[in-house]
């Protein structure tokens, strides 16, 4: 039954056309969160984790083929980019010579298709807020659905809910606030819910490769898909080494109690354990949130669990109203897609190259991407060009929203090819033909200030 805010939840959402296999996931998140669950992982109960490399593992050439020819690729594209100021899509961004990052995403499926006569569905996950500029955007693209398959599939929605008495929030001002995704763990209740997961099936293709829109460097690679094709696992993550950019981040650790891997997130990390968190010699390897499954054994862990996986609670403490910090608290419910690792026994991870892992959640992001740091290749793959990707940090008061980090580049991204580091204070202009090499920092000055054209910082 359940108490008198989870029923007022619950009604809201069914009013609001959620089907209820999602009704079902909320309802036993929102007991675990009145039960007073927090999701915390605690240092005490958790062991550091090693793994393979995938540069260490041969995989022939006929089963790499094999193995992209029966396989599908979903790119989690739920997300607006309103840390960064924007209210559609962050996929819409352009990257480079009027490229967003769905016109590369798409371009590099359709070059892997041609190059191993394989199908490679490309299917979106998007969210209420996403799907139809996403949707208008691949219209282009008249040859990318799959025939028989859709082009997307939408991430469930549900209530925010108050922190006072976990009520789900009424804002007036704008409804849409009233509702939020939840995490995206959604996904293999938004598989099953929509029908997907059956019909890729029956399709005859027997795994999955999953990862956000914003990694450029999560390519449906053929080496990849035929390891995990061949390794006979039911789920897999690839990992990255962990660096100073990933302290505050996620990592993988064995579990004491079970000897399951699982993936720590920052938010499930006691504020007591953040020093261990950051160590980078102790816990080694982040999460690239690339993975991959076997349908077969989702859909059999789908079924036995009666559609709940039972991912970690994780618990999101907002405001209503991301851009009003005065505006009434509510908790997110969420969960990790990559959790999910800990439901499957024989579950793997292998480590990867930083190629693989290029995600854009900062400005400082995309001017790396926007630079000649990495090359785009005609298969639209990312190389990096440079001996090392710069550790970049910008004055966040001044380019942390695209537009004004636009106004700052109008003639483009400096080259960074050259540079170990790039730092910012203040208001900096860039015109065309700038070079940064070595070190850089430039100092904040009273106003704006302008880099010529042609000028060679550092060096």
């Amino acid at each position: 039954m359940g108490s008198e805010a989870l029923k007022r939840a619950l009604d809201k959402m069914a009013g609001a056309g959620v089907e209820q296999g999602a009704q079902d996931v909320f309802a036993h998140y929102f007991r675990l969160l009145e039960a007073g669950e927090t999701g915390m992982i605690p240092e005490s109960t958790i062991e550091p984790l090693d793994m393979p490399a995938l540069a260490d593992v041969e995989v022939a050439d006929d089963v790499a083929s094999a193995a992209v020819r029966s396989t599908a690729v979903i790119k989690l594209n739920g997300g607006l980019g309103t840390s960064m100021g924007m209210d559609r899509a962050k996929s819409l961004l352009c990257v480079r010579r009027g490229l967003s990052f769905l016109d590369i995403i798409s371009r590099q499926v359709l070059d892997l298709r041609k190059r191993y006569d394989a199908t490679l569905p490309l299917i979106f996950m998007n969210s209420f807020r996403t799907s139809e500029d996403t949707m208008a955007a691949l219209a282009r693209y008249d040859n990318l659905q799959v025939q028989g398959l859709p082009l997307e599939f939408l991430q469930n929605k549900e209530p925010k809910l108050l922190a006072s008495d976990l009520s789900p929030v009424a804002w007036p001002h704008d409804p849409t606030l009233e509702w939020c995704p939840p995490g995206h763990g959604d996904i293999y209740t938004a598989l099953l819910g929509s029908g997907l997961l059956d019909q890729l099936i029956e399709a005859g293709y027997t795994q999955v490769f999953v990862s956000n829109s914003d990694n450029l460097g999560a390519v449906p690679d053929a080496r990849v898909a035929g390891w995990f094709a061949s390794s006979g696992a039911p789920f897999a993550i690839e990992a990255v080494r962990r660096t100073a950019s990933d302290k505050k981040g996620g990592h993988f650790a064995l579990r004491k109690s079970d000897g399951r891997i699982i993936l720590r997130e920052t938010a499930q990390t006691p504020d007591s354990d953040n020093v261990a968190l950051a160590d980078l010699g102790r816990h080694r390897f982040a999460s690239t949130n690339n993975l991959w499954f076997d349908l077969l054994a989702m859909k059999e862990t789908l079924t036995v669990r009666k559609g709940v996986l039972g991912l970690p609670l994780i618990r999101n403490e907002k405001n209503v109203d991301p851009g009003d910090a005065s505006s009434p608290k509510v908790i997110q419910i969420e969960t990790a897609m990559g959790a999910a690792i800990e439901v499957f026994e024989a579950a793997r991870t292998i480590e990867v190259g930083r190629d693989r892992f290029v995600p854009v959640k900062t400005t400082d992001d995309l001017l790396a991407l926007r630079s000649d740091v990495y090359d785009i290749g005609s298969d639209f793959v990312l190389e990096q060009a440079g001996e090392r990707i710069p550790y970049i940090c910008l004055d966040p008061k001044i380019y942390k929203l695209v537009g004004e980090f636009d106004k700052r580049f109008p003639e483009g991204a400096p080259s960074l090819r050259s540079a170990d580091s790039f730092t910012i204070e203040g208001d900096w202009t860039f015109e065309r033909g700038v070079r940064v090499e070595g070190e850089v920092a430039l100092e904040k000055r009273k106003g704006a200030q302008r880099v010529d054209e042609g000028t060679v910082l550092g060096g």
